[in-house]
């Protein structure tokens, strides 16, 4: 999301600035590749670029690539085979083994509904996005109708650029996307017509909830908005929840455990730390949040301290469910030696990270597939065809 919040704002700003822009999107790859399809760059005439379709290597060829497009006003499909032993020849040199298609797309500021207008109202709400991207690879010289589907909050967005013979099949998949959030790509035939469509699943970006105003909370607020993800810190104490000490912070707030919930949005993204070195204060914390259906929920301190605190909510009469406890991490944090507040906070967010991504977080060298194999993460399935 953070990619597309940059992007969001690098137009923001060319368009104050009279610039023309392009958007290249990797739509689909076969083999390995440094990004996956969704990966996304923006690109200005005057040659500025915001985001990365791979690790360096193939931005200068797509930028040449996008002010052609931008010159004849319509989208283009370009293809990288890393594949082949004569791709040093390109200057690409990507190291990598596979087949990479972009899709560039000139923004064109009269229609009202272009690619990154699509994107505006994706990162303006705090709700699941599903974005369809429509190309052909059956015909790359052929009409390559782009971005040119939104569904969010329950709305449609259907741009003039999406077939309407198209629309009837892409219905059970868009269906089907929404219900399993899994991003997939599918393809089309009727008639002479062939097109592929990348369903793509955008989740809103991760607030974290940090109940806890110490000094240990500065990089963790700090290194969250490096990720994009937004902080909200809550204390007690009015001496140390203040916006001056956390200027990064979104929201900063003085509050008792009790009247925090009704301060704060919650939702399937919303992840809690309790850091506050309070143990009473944690605990009425954990006692509010463990009802609630959070992805996670952070305790800072050693085992001993969340083995009392989940006794005594037991002892409570509180009924702990596998489903709660799955979701509580005490001690919180990968165990990568950490000592230092930062080195702490590096660990915590690269646990949150695992989670979120439903990964082990174990060494890649150990990995026997390949990076990007999916271990029951959000996924991008094989193309399959539907029948005209």
């Amino acid at each position: 999301m953070k990619e597309i919040q940059d992007i969001v704002e690098a137009f923001t700003r060319h368009t104050a600035e009279g610039k023309q822009t392009a958007l290249a999107t990797v739509v689909h790859v076969e083999g390995s590749s440094y990004r996956r399809p969704g990966a996304r760059m923006l690109v200005s005439e005057d040659g500025l670029l915001t985001g990365a379709i791979s690790g360096g290597c193939l931005e200068g060829d797509a930028l040449r690539k996008a002010r052609l497009a931008m010159s004849e006003g319509k989208p283009a499909l370009v293809k990288y085979d890393t594949m082949d032993d004569d791709d040093a020849k390109l200057g690409v040199g990507l190291g990598c083994n596979g087949i990479i298609h972009i899709l560039i797309e000139p923004i064109n500021l009269s229609l009202p509904n272009h690619p990154l207008a699509l994107l505006q109202k994706v990162v303006s709400q705090r709700e699941v996005a599903l974005v369809v991207t429509l190309f052909s690879l059956h015909d790359r010289k052929g009409p390559q109708p782009g971005t040119c589907y939104l569904n969010q909050s329950g709305e449609e967005v259907i741009t003039p650029a999406l077939p309407g013979f198209f629309l009837p099949l892409l219905k059970p998949d868009i269906q089907e996307t929404r219900h399993n959030l899994v991003s997939s790509t599918k393809s089309y035939k009727q008639d002479q017509n062939k097109f592929t469509a990348f369903l793509e699943v955008i989740q809103p970006a991760p607030v974290l909830v940090i109940c806890g105003a110490g000094n240990d909370v500065l990089p963790l607020v700090n290194m969250a908005g490096l990720l994009g993800w937004a902080t909200v810190v809550v204390d007690g104490r009015a001496n140390y929840a203040t916006q001056e000490r956390f200027p990064n912070a979104q929201q900063v707030l003085v509050a008792k455990p009790e009247q925090v919930l009704s301060q704060v949005r919650v939702d399937q993204n919303t992840i809690f730390l309790l850091f506050t070195h309070n143990y009473n204060y944690d605990l009425a914390m954990l006692r509010l949040l463990l009802p609630l259906p959070l992805p996670y929920v952070g305790v800072l301190g050693p085992k001993k301290k969340m083995e009392r605190m989940l006794d005594e909510l037991q002892e409570e009469g509180l009924t702990l469910t596998e489903s709660q406890l799955s979701k509580v991490f005490g001690p919180v944090g990968l165990d990568l030696g950490a000592e230092t507040s930062e080195e702490i906070a590096l660990s915590v967010l690269a646990e949150i990270k695992a989670v979120l991504a439903r990964r082990n977080a174990g060494f890649l060298r150990d990995k026997q597939e390949s990076i990007h194999a999916q271990s029951g993460a959000p996924a991008v399935h094989p193309i399959t065809s539907c029948p005209a």
